[in-house]
Formats: structure tokens, C-alpha cells, sequence
């Protein structure tokens, strides 16, 4: 969904062709007096490009130690895995953009033109909705392992042999639902700065065709996948509290984690705008209500992105087979690192990688069970 298309911690034009959501400088009062929200600007200019680099070095390396970690030390043995994987490689895609998000808020306008804003708003709109449809997915791989256990081998071994027609269809759905980011969105000058907001087609009303875009983005990226992990993780939680297993309750420990922290991230976000969205057009709405929304939009919005940096967090701290991959995949890197640093005539600091410890441990990791290392 291109949450982006409402990002409104701006000013609100109610008389022009136009309805704009990222003028910081000005709302118009209900009196026809100036509102300034030059303090949220200020504000967001001190504030924002820090966070967003500290979470653009962060996601990066957390994640692409993520997709290291999935790929060369303990390849995905379940679906679950496999989503988990591909929402790292969202998440690597996205925190990649945040430099240029870091940079509009530092110069306070918009510097790369329409390609660079359809690209920025697109690619955070393809990671939020792969984001939602992957954890549904996930929810619905946690549902047949745990309610359907009588036929899961079977079914999660289907649905890993078709993983790619899996992951393909999430994808162009993720693409499908975020085309109106890509599409709509265009730099253009706005009270005397470049900004990049959603521009429609001339001779479409404003007001109602944003309304509609959010209302059916909602909908299919946000409701629909929210809706379908909740029922699955409902029969989940009914079937474990009739099992005494304890291993099967430890094997969703990570998985609703990660629902539980994007949904803590990004709801507050999809409220903050929702609320903007009920405000557009409405007559009586005061000055500190404004500077207040605006307020909520930029720290949500923040907290939105911060997402990308917890999932490894997660895993490291939650998952027991993870955590110790994922050490191991950093242990490697920096020994790696080391071995670039010393002369031919230095000897191998990594030579450990290749001792018989490491082979009867590769061999002792190739008899683990199909469950996912994760849990």
C-alpha cells in the first residue's frame, strides 16, 4: 500500500485544484487564519535524518546477515523459513532508500526528481505490502504444522517443492498493490520547495480518488493479510493450549513475535494516517489538532521504519538454532575481515573453518529435522 499517498504532516490546501499532505509551513484555520507547523519541520529536519541513519546502517547489516545466514550456513528447510528469508531481502531493499528519505528531511525538499520519488515512495510501499503477505503466508505454513500436524509433512513439503510460483504470486501481488506509489507519485514545486507527493491525472478529483487508492490499498494490503493471520494464529493458539507439547509451543515463539512487532510498528503508522484521511475536507479543524497530527505522522512514521532493523534482532535473541547461526555467519565475517587484513606470510586466522570441528559440526547440522531453525 503506498501508505505515502496520505503521509500528511503538512499543510492542507482546501480551496485549490489540489489537496497537498507534506507542506510543512502552513494549514489554514477554519477563520481563513495561517496555522504554522514550521515546528514540526524543524523538528522533523533534527530528528529524522538521525534516526533514519542510524536504522539504514542497522537494517543493513542485521538483514543482510540474515539473508547470509539462510543462504551459506543453514539452508531454509520449511516455507516459513523461506518467507522469513524474502522479508529480509524486502527489508534490505527498502533500508537502502532511506538515505534519500534522511536527505529530504535534512534539505527540506525534494532533490531527485519524479524517477527518484517513484522509486523512494514504491520501494516503501512494495515492502510494507510483502511484508503483510508474508506473514500471512507464514501464518498460514504455522497453521498447517501445528493444527494439521496429521498431514503437515505432506502439505509443507508441496508447498516447498512449488515454492517459486509461491513467492512469485506474493511478489506481483505485493507489485500490484504498491503500482499506485510507483505510478501517482512526482516531484513538482510547492509553496516556493520541491516535494514529492501523490499527483493524479489531471481532471480526477483529489480528494476522492485518495480516498478511494487508500481505502481499496487498505483493504487488500493491509486488512485482508491482517484478517487471514489472525484466524491462523487463533486455531494455532486453541491447538496449543490443548497440547502438552512443549516443543511445539516454542516453535511460534519467533514467528508471533515478528507479527506481533510489525503489527506494533506499522499500526500506529496506518492510524496516524487514517486519521489524516478522515480530516481532508472536513470543516472546524483547529490549529493545535493539526500541529498534533503532524507530530503523530513524523514519530509514526519513524517508528514504521524501525521495523526493518528488529526482525534479526529477533531472531538472534528469540530463536535458539538461529541465534547460533547467525553468530556464527558474524564470527565468519570478521574473521574473514581479519584474514584480508593480515600478509600472505601470516598464516590463516580462519583456518579453523576448515578443521575437522567444523566438518563433524556441518555433518551433525545436516541430521537436524525439517523444523525450521528459527523456532
Amino acid at each position: 500500500m503506498s501508505w505515502e499517498a496520505m503521509n500528511s504532516t503538512s499543510s492542507y490546501a482546501t480551496g485549490g485544484e489540489d489537496t497537498t499532505f507534506t507542506d510543512y509551513s502552513y494549514s489554514e484555520d477554519p477563520d481563513g487564519t495561517v496555522c504554522s507547523l514550521e515546528s514540526v519541520r524543524n523538528f522533523s529536519r533534527s530528528f529524522l535524518p538521525a534516526a533514519y541513519g542510524l536504522i539504514c546502517v542497522s537494517g543493513l547489516l542485521g538483514n543482510l546477515l540474515v539473508v547470509a545466514t539462510l543462504a551459506f550456513y543453514k539452508k531454509a528447510k520449511s516455507m516459513t523459513d523461506v518467507y522469513l528469508l524474502h522479508m529480509a531481502v524486502a527489508d534490505v531493499l527498502f533500508v537502502l532508500t532511506l538515505p534519500f528519505w534522511a536527505a529530504e528531511h535534512a534539505l527540506g525538499e525534494w532533490a531527485l526528481g519524479d524517477a527518484g520519488c517513484r522509486l523512494v515512495r514504491g520501494l516503501y510501499a512494495l515492502n510494507f505490502h510483502c511484508g503483510m503477505l508474508l506473514l500471512a503466508c507464514v501464518g498460514l505454513d504455522r497453521y498447517v504444522a501445528v493444527v494439521q500436524a496429521t498431514r503437515s509433512f505432506r502439505l509443507r513439503a508441496r508447498a516447498l517443492a512449488h515454492r517459486r510460483p509461491i513467492l512469485a504470486a506474493v511478489w506481483t501481488l505485493a507489485l500490484l498493490l504498491s503500482a499506485g506509489a510507483f505510478a501517482f507519485h512526482r516531484s513538482y514545486p510547492l509553496g516556493g520547495r520541491q516535494v514529492c507527493e501523490l499527483s493524479l491525472p489531471a481532471g480526477w478529483e483529489p480528494l476522492r480518488w485518495k480516498l478511494l487508492l487508500l481505502g481499496l490499498q487498505l483493504l487488500g494490503g493491509f486488512f485482508l493479510p491482517l484478517g487471514v493471520m489472525g484466524a491462523c494464529y487463533l486455531c494455532v493458539v486453541l491447538s496449543l493450549l490443548r497440547s502438552r507439547n512443549a516443543k511445539r509451543r516454542r516453535a511460534v515463539r519467533v514467528v508471533a513475535a515478528v507479527v506481533l512487532v510489525f503489527l506494533g510498528c506499522q499500526v500506529p503508522y496506518a492510524a496516524a494516517l487514517l486519521a489524516t484521511a478522515a480530516r481532508l475536507g472536513a470543516e472546524g479543524r483547529s490549529c493545535p489538532g493539526e500541529q498534533r497530527l503532524a507530530l503523530a505522522l513524523t514519530l509514526t512514521q519513524a517508528l514504521a521504519f524501525l521495523h526493518c532493523c528488529l526482525n534479526p534482532l529477533l531472531y538472534a535473541f528469540v530463536g535458539q538454532r538461529f541465534r547460533g547461526h547467525f553468530l556464527r555467519a558474524a564470527k565468519d565475517l570478521w574473521c574473514l575481515r581479519g584474514a584480508s587484513g593480515t600478509g600472505a606470510g601470516a598464516g590463516p586466522p580462519c583456518a579453523w573453518l576448515h578443521s575437522d570441528t567444523a566438518a563433524s559440526r556441518q555433518n551433525s547440522e545436516a541430521a537436524d529435522d525439517a523444523s525450521s531453525f528459527t523456532m
